[in-house]
């Protein structure tokens, strides 16, 4: 490179720093100095990281102040200095400009302008943009964006409700699946596929205090979304940032009892949301005359927050009042008056009545008389194609005449509703009680914990029947060993020992009774396990599942407090140790629904050793003769067990125990009736559309197709590679990322200081929580791709096509542009013209080739040429490739044009089917809201003008030349 001093050259690998000028040249040395920040560099002449300025004819530059001329010639003196001729801009006057002179801050951003100012950059980053922009297009157009993304196995039913909600616009609908089918994790799509897809930006979650942990453990780990729990003392911290304190984050989870406070509530309706969640929303008491304060605070909240999700496990059959106050909240103009709603479920039967002649394919007579009258007489040509003999016309017409009736019917937009009835994939639960003999220690314990009573609630004199090692514990000291005593630890370590080969949860109701058995199981025994209890920080429970979940070196058990049973799921055991009772049928399933999940693949065994002839025997009967809690979920369990609630304390906290044979007696009777109930009411068309049917399984098999594309792994592997992301293997499928000091970009999003584990395997990601689940929407996938694309990297490269069948110096120009028209995600502009990459591969006679020659295997043969030969081969081609720039542009413009026609009509075919669809479904089911068809016209009207206004961006370039050597 020959220096000279007053020269203006870039620093390639510090371009932020402006022009520099060539102030000293002494020997083998050179110092720049950048007069923009004012420091200097010293470096070699050989190699030096330095690419020469060079304008051309036709260029616009800055002079030392803010005006410009437009080039027209250029001049080197024989100190080899630049003088630039053209007319000023805002003189027009003709003048010349030194190189000297030019602006400090000029910055070399086009790529057309970093192509002939010497920065060329890599074969391979060029590469990399171009599959960047592939791989974010990609996921944009998506029909199933927002679902591939979370950590989640692909379970038919929730993958389709998630899919029917989270697509509409301002969704308000009531998730009630029976308990574990997963409402947690349908509401965590919905939510998910809101904010990806610009729907949602400010989503608050409304529950029950002790769920607030769960739910934020749940929206991080299964959907990369980073909530904020706020209470009294979060929301006095946020006084000094805002007057309101619920402006100063988008996403919040909250108690219901935080927002019982009225000052806290005026502040929560102040804030602008887009999606209000609630759950348990079954806690939700209303009456006409007095509704319950919960209820007054959804309610308000509810009509102000475009968005509402409720959830709740309670099965409408049990209380229509209820059931019919949770409508109400979703829909206040459709469900007013709960006379009219009563007088409206009669027709839900004759409903469900046709839904189940149609899959069986038996509708005549009546029953066709009845579907005519349902669906209108145009439906007849369908009912008739049900007696075809052609078994696909028959399938057919069942699929459609479902669809139609679910369309004009029922609550099916407002309501979803999966049972175990409905949705197959369950194991068998096999309940193993284990009697043993109450030691002398605890009888003694127990009695004078009797004596010392006094006036005790019926309640705590119960959990002391139930717990005699904590009474033992407060009368001998926290240095009291009772596991040394306990026949229960005597029991586990021998039925751990007998299962040496199997994963065993156990699950007791305190933090110091798991602490407690883990010590005994290690110094008795040495058997390898670890705890799980609420004094542990996140970090440390994600260890200990991770430790559980190992195969080969991990712990046999895993001993949790009654945490435990809250948010975790550990399918990949099927042994089940409850070392005590919970005092609440919910409790005890969600206990058993840790294991007892769809995705397990064996038959659940429940283990209860016990103290025979106790309250624990007592409490166990109760459960597994009354309720039969053990053996299968029990949805109406909470509704009995309010009804026998105090009859049953009152048993525990005797002595003699004759009286439980009538007491389970009359529980198991209503729990029998309650069951009638639930079966006789079952809403046939209801389950249809929650569950999905074909349409659910044909969803989840497409899920799970891609999430075996080897592209998208090869592509992603290979950006981290560009960026300079360590990537150690650590087998089992999965991938430690650790940031380096030699970077592409000094920060990456996302990405911790202390590295992170990842992979591509889903089932892998579901058994271990401390693996990330890497797909196209992970967080750390999408901040690579805008780092690269916000970034000028990549965006011009030089490289060789080696053929003999074409002339040596033969020139291609490859760009690629962007056609993009910018506005909000909440526009769904992306669905119709996201930002599309538009290649154009120019020949010398330009060309356009770019169809008969696909990226793939034009860039398989070309190979790489150092910066400074590019620097040679660019200046000298210059006069070809200004031509062929603006015929590349040409070209891109009229794909562009045909870009914008082709989003019109799928924009309008789209939406106007829809609009088309939802009034004429208006007629005949009122849950259509007006706000929705509303919505859809103005959405119309907006996409109209935002894709007319999308504008052509060129976002790389490189120059090929074809070379015999």
């Amino acid at each position: 490179m020959l220096f000279a001093l007053g020269q203006r050259w870039i620093s390639d690998t510090e371009s932020d720093l402006g022009l520099g000028t060539v102030v000293q040249i002494e020997g083998r040395m050179i110092t720049i100095l950048f007069p923009a920040t004012g420091e200097s560099r010293i470096f070699a002449h050989e190699q030096a990281p330095l690419t020469r300025v060079r304008f051309n004819p036709g260029d616009t530059v800055q002079g030392p102040e803010n005006w410009h001329i437009e080039v027209s010639e250029v001049t080197e003196d024989d100190n080899f200095l630049l003088t630039y001729k053209g007319k000023r801009s805002d003189t027009d006057e003709i003048i010349e400009l030194r190189e000297t002179l030019l602006h400090h801050n000029i910055r070399f951003n086009k790529p057309q302008d970093r192509l002939f100012a010497g920065q060329i950059d890599r074969i391979d980053r060029f590469s990399m943009r171009y599959q960047a922009r592939q791989l974010k297009f990609n996921t944009d157009t998506s029909d199933v964006l927002g679902l591939q993304g979370a950590r989640v196995g692909l379970i038919p039913h929730q993958l389709w409700i998630a899919h029917e909600v989270g697509k509409r616009h301002a969704p308000r609908v009531l998730l009630a699946d029976e308990v574990g089918l997963g409402k947690t994790i349908e509401a965590g799509m919905i939510i998910h596929q809101q904010l990806l897809t610009g729907r949602a930006e400010r989503v608050l979650i409304v529950l029950p205090d002790s769920l607030r942990h769960q739910w934020l453990v749940e929206m991080l780990r299964r959907f990369n979304l980073h909530f904020s729990i706020f209470d009294e003392e979060r929301c006095i911290e946020a006084f000094a940032d805002a007057d309101n304190p619920f402006d100063t984050e988008q996403l919040v989870i909250c108690s219901m009892d935080l927002l019982r406070k009225k000052k806290r509530l005026e502040q929560a309706l102040d804030a602008d949301w887009d999606l209000l969640v609630v759950d348990e929303a079954h806690h939700l008491e209303w009456h006409p005359e007095k509704p319950s304060r919960g209820y007054q605070v959804v309610e308000a909240l509810a009509a102000e927050i475009p968005g509402v999700l409720l959830l709740t496990a309670t099965p409408d059959q049990l209380g229509h009042e209820s059931h019919f106050a949770r409508l109400r909240l979703l829909d206040p103009d459709r469900f007013y008056n709960y006379q009219d709603f009563l007088a409206e479920e009669q027709d839900y039967q004759k409903v469900a009545n046709a839904a189940s002649a149609i899959e069986l394919a038996t509708v005549a007579g009546k029953q066709a008389d009845n579907l005519k009258q349902l669906l209108g007489a145009d439906a007849q040509v369908t009912i008739d194609q049900l007696n075809s003999d052609d078994q696909q016309a028959v399938i057919s017409a069942q699929q459609s005449l479902l669809q139609q009736l679910l369309d004009r019917h029922g609550t099916g937009r407002v309501l979803f509703r999966n049972s175990r009835a409905s949705v197959a994939g369950f194991p068998k639960r096999l309940f193993n009680p284990h009697p043993l003999a109450l030691p002398n220690e605890y009888k003694t314990a127990q009695k004078v914990a009797a004596m010392m009573a006094g006036q005790q609630s019926a309640e705590i004199k119960a959990m002391q029947a139930l717990t005699p090692e904590k009474v033992y514990q407060d009368f001998e000291g926290d240095s009291s060993s009772w596991w040394r005593f306990d026949p229960r630890v005597d029991w586990l370590i021998d039925f751990l020992k007998a299962h040496k080969r199997e994963k065993v949860l156990i699950i007791a109701a305190k933090a110091e009774t798991a602490l407690a058995l883990e010590e005994a199981l290690r110094t008795r025994e040495g058997i390898a396990t670890t705890v799980f209890h609420e004094g542990m920080s996140i970090i440390e429970r994600d260890r200990a599942g991770a430790y559980f979940a190992q195969e080969d070196a991990g712990a046999q058990a895993l001993i949790c407090s009654e945490i435990g049973s809250e948010g975790r799921n550990f399918q990949f055991a099927s042994q089940l140790v409850l070392f005590d009772l919970p005092l609440n049928p919910d409790l005890l399933e969600q206990r058993i629904g840790r294991l007892d999940r769809i995705g397990q693949q064996n038959n659940v065994n429940i283990h209860a050793p016990f103290f025979a002839d106790t309250a624990q025997q007592t409490l166990m009967d109760w459960y597994h003769q009354g309720l039969n809690s053990f053996c299968q979920t029990s949805p109406s369990g909470h509704i009995i067990y309010n009804e026998f609630s105090q009859r049953l304390l009152e048993q525990l906290c005797l002595q003699d125990q004759s009286g439980i044979d009538s007491l389970i007696s009359e529980t198991a009777a209503r729990q029998q009736q309650l069951t009638k109930i639930m079966q006789n009411g079952r809403d046939k068309l209801l389950e249809l559309n929650s569950h999905g049917g074909a349409k659910a399984q044909a969803l989840t098999e497409r899920l799970s197709k891609l999430d075996g594309d080897v592209n998208f792994i090869a592509a992603v592997i290979k950006m981290w590679d560009i960026i300079g992301v360590e990537q150690q293997d650590k087998g089992e499928n999965a991938i430690v990322l650790i940031p380096t000091e030699h970077m592409l970009f000094p920060t990456y999003s996302g990405l911790p200081e202390d590295g992170i584990t990842v992979t591509f395997d889903r089932e892998l990601a579901l058994s271990r929580d401390d693996i990330a689940l890497i797909t196209p929407e992970h967080p750390i996938v999408l901040a690579g791709l805008d780092l690269i694309l916000t970034s000028e990297s990549g965006s011009t490269s030089v490289a060789l096509l080696k053929n003999k069948a074409l002339p040596a110096g033969t020139i291609f120009l490859e760009a690629m542009f962007v056609a993009d028209a910018s506005a909000p995600k909440s526009t769904q502009l992306f669905r119709y013209l996201p930002a599309t990459p538009i290649r154009v591969l120019l020949d010398k006679n330009g060309n356009d080739i770019a169809a008969n020659i696909d990226y793939q295997s034009f860039d398989n043969q070309l190979s790489s040429v150092n910066r400074h030969m590019a620097s040679k081969l660019v200046n000298a081609a210059q006069v070809l490739i200004h031509p062929m720039l603006a015929q590349a542009e040409a070209a891109a413009e009229k794909q562009m044009q045909l870009l914008i026609s082709t989003a019109k009509d799928n924009m309008h075919q789209s939406l106007n089917d829809e609009l088309q669809r939802l009034t004429a479904l208006k007629q005949v089911n009122p849950n259509i809201r007006q706000s929705e068809l509303d919505h859809i016209a103005k959405q119309i009207t907006q996409l109209d003008s935002l894709i007319d206004g999308a504008k052509l961006q060129l976002d790389a370039l490189r120059v090929v030349m074809v070379s015999h050597n």
